[in-house]
């Protein structure tokens, strides 16, 4: 068992702490503005990137040595039309740079919350979380933890990997906004 501390109390953040549960883990929730104390093992930062920058900046200190997962997918909300982030960086590796004590971990950006709720990509494709990271054994400690959980788990390779992966997250968001595909459908991924 792993405990699990969740920033974010939205759509997302329960999805992911529901996925926990079933893998048989703790999961408490923090809201953006709540005295941060007693945090697990795994802390995942399911705020928008504004938040989640936000976030790190004031617990750096209590971050150290625990895993971060960065699900953020660092969207411009004004225009819907671009990423916040420089071309050749990454949402994760901006937290990462901001947390050199810390195993940074980009996962569930390419996920709708509903698709983590139903482990299905519209009504055939298992839902697939794709993990990148640095570390491997905070990979395998995220992967391990959702065991059980009914999500199909896929390692994505180095943090690298997260600006492929916000790319792809930030597309299937304005393709959603634009009804193009709903929000139970996006990107999966056949074994």
């Amino acid at each position: 068992m792993t405990k699990i501390t969740i920033f974010g109390k939205g759509n997302m953040g329960k999805a992911i702490g529901e996925n926990f549960l079933a893998g048989k883990n703790q999961v408490d929730y923090i809201g953006h503005d709540d005295i941060v104390k007693d945090l697990g093992d795994v802390i995942v930062l399911a705020v928008p990137y504004p938040a989640a920058i936000d976030i790190v900046e004031k617990n750096a200190t209590e971050f150290a040595g625990k895993v971060i997962v960065d699900i953020t997918n660092p969207l411009n909300f004004d225009n819907w039309d671009e990423l916040v982030v420089p071309a050749d960086s990454s949402a994760a590796a901006q937290i990462s740079a901001k947390l050199p004590n810390s195993k940074v971990i980009k996962a569930f950006n390419t996920n709708f919350a509903a698709t983590l709720n139903s482990k299905k990509v519209g009504t055939k494709l298992p839902t697939t979380v794709l993990v990148a990271g640095n570390d491997q054994q905070s990979k395998q400690t995220l992967i391990e933890a959702l065991s059980g959980s009914g999500l199909q788990l896929v390692d994505a390779g180095s943090l690298k990997r997260a600006r492929e992966m916000e790319a792809v997250g930030f597309l299937q968001m304005t393709l959603a906004a634009k009804e193009k595909i709903s929000w139970t459908g996006g990107f999966g991924l056949i074994k």
